[in-house]
């Protein structure tokens, strides 16, 4: 029924911009002269057709809402008060989907009680009530804001002031359910975070050198759980990640933005750029198949001994994934580069890798720093190639050569299994994620400052 409802009101918004459209070229007269009309006809059709749709998709969004709710109750007030005093939570929420199960004509795998058979009927004769007072009322709320906006059609009527507000209310609207969204999750993270602090001192959870959670039942915090291993884990990996992908990627941006002939350029740069939409499951494969295995025998060969789940296999392949965000983001910020500077260190005899040098990279190396640390951020909170090539091991050491534990992958061994979500063994893992989401945000912050500064020095 939604869908349809969906349907036919989209047919009934194009219909109202074609009558909106239509109403005011009659404004303009022969000719079709809009010097007429205060705006456009193209505003006077996206006016009736937003007062069409507007108050038509929220009753429709608010009536969804409310109705399950509703719905819910048709089947509680259907149910004996005797069976409904003897059902918990769970039991309720099973008698309501088996109610809706029997009402939707699929029926239960067992007997069904007279009762439920009953309930099912009575939401079935509700459901359809609703479905056809819903289509009348979005229906009728649709053509009421139709007749009403082509009513206000006329030659000075400031339709464009009216669409652009409207606009205006969009984008804010939108802009807000993404701020609103941010903050729901650093505060959902922050509540589960101090729950988690009930149980372990957050001075041992942010200085401490362990890691070593005890599991139990008993919903006590058992063991150790020190985050400096798993912290020093992150930065090792994501340094070698840095360690790959910032030379090879800042040579990359040179090459195309100075040296590639534009032909080479056109194919090369979205060619590179592909990697970095591959999964990241897939370079986790990579790296465990592959490049761990590579590592092994390399280190063999040279009598050294090297893990083939380690923080190096991580991180080589984590350089190799980021090496698009830095290649692409300093070749952009490097073409800005102002031609007169470089026209100017030319025109004094430097050559023109001198003026790359001396003139162009520290022009443009606020930016540069910017690509660099927007790459650090996605290498430190990067997920699978961890989970697979690191090795999960939460010790304290310096060795890249043997297996790391991140933050990443704690989170996810904490948040998998059977876990109660009350205890401290898995409230952990909402500390280390607003550990990790302060870590990244700020250097995401740090990123931003420094490349809006130096688009404002250019622009």
């Amino acid at each position: 029924m939604n869908l349809l409802l969906m349907g036919v009101l989209l047919a009934l918004i194009a219909i109202a911009y074609q009558i909106g459209l239509s109403k005011s070229r009659n404004l303009a007269g022969k000719g079709n002269n809009t010097a007429k009309l205060h705006s456009r006809p193209g505003y006077y059709g996206a006016l009736v057709a937003l007062w069409c749709g507007i108050p038509a998709f929220l009753i429709l969004l608010v009536w969804n809402i409310v109705e399950p709710n509703i719905l819910r109750h048709v089947v509680l007030n259907n149910v004996p008060a005797n069976v409904a005093a003897t059902l918990d939570r769970a039991g309720i929420e099973v008698l309501i989907d088996r109610v809706q199960a029997i009402a939707s004509g699929f029926g239960v795998s067992d007997q069904a009680a007279a009762y439920e058979i009953a309930a099912a009927q009575q939401l079935a004769k509700i459901e359809t009530i609703s479905s056809f007072a819903k289509l009348a009322l979005v229906i009728c709320a649709a053509l009421v804001g139709l007749v009403m906006a082509k009513k206000r059609i006329a030659q000075q009527y400031r339709a464009r002031n009216q669409v652009e507000k409207i606009i205006n209310w969009g984008l804010a609207l939108c802009s807000g359910v993404a701020i609103l969204t941010t903050i729901g999750i650093v505060l959902s993270m922050f509540s589960e975070a101090m729950r988690f602090f009930h149980f372990v001192s957050p001075i041992d959870f942010f200085f401490g050198t362990e890691w070593n959670p005890g599991f139990s039942t008993s919903g006590n915090a058992e063991g150790s759980y020190g985050l400096v291993p798993l912290i020093w884990g992150t930065l090792m990996v994501s340094g070698i990640a840095l360690l790959v992908a910032v030379p090879v990627g800042l040579m990359i941006a040179i090459y195309l933005a100075e040296y590639a002939p534009s032909g080479f350029r056109a194919w090369a740069k979205p060619a590179i750029e592909v990697l970095a939409g591959i999964p990241t499951i897939v370079y986790g494969v990579f790296a465990l198949m592959v490049i761990g295995p590579f590592f092994k025998l390399l280190g063999e060969s040279i009598g050294l001994h090297i893990n083939a789940t380690s923080a190096l296999t991580a991180g080589f392949v984590m350089g190799i994934m980021i090496i698009p965000f830095v290649s692409s983001l300093s070749d952009d910020i490097i073409t800005q580069v102002p031609r007169a500077l470089r026209d100017g260190s030319l025109g004094l005899g430097a050559t023109k890798s001198e003026t790359i040098r001396q003139v162009v990279l520290p022009a443009a190396l606020p930016g540069i720093i910017g690509a660099f640390l927007l790459a650090a951020s996605r290498a430190i909170g990067e997920t699978m190639i961890v989970v697979l090539a690191a090795g999960n091991s939460p010790l304290l050491h310096v060795n890249p050569l043997e297996a790391v534990s991140t933050v990443t992958i704690t989170i996810v061994n904490q948040l998998t299994g059977d876990t109660d979500f009350a205890s401290p063994q898995a409230l952990v893992a909402f500390a280390l994620g607003l550990t990790l989401f302060v870590i990244t945000l700020g250097l995401n912050i740090v990123a931003l400052y420094i490349v809006r500064k130096y688009r404002e020095q250019y622009e």
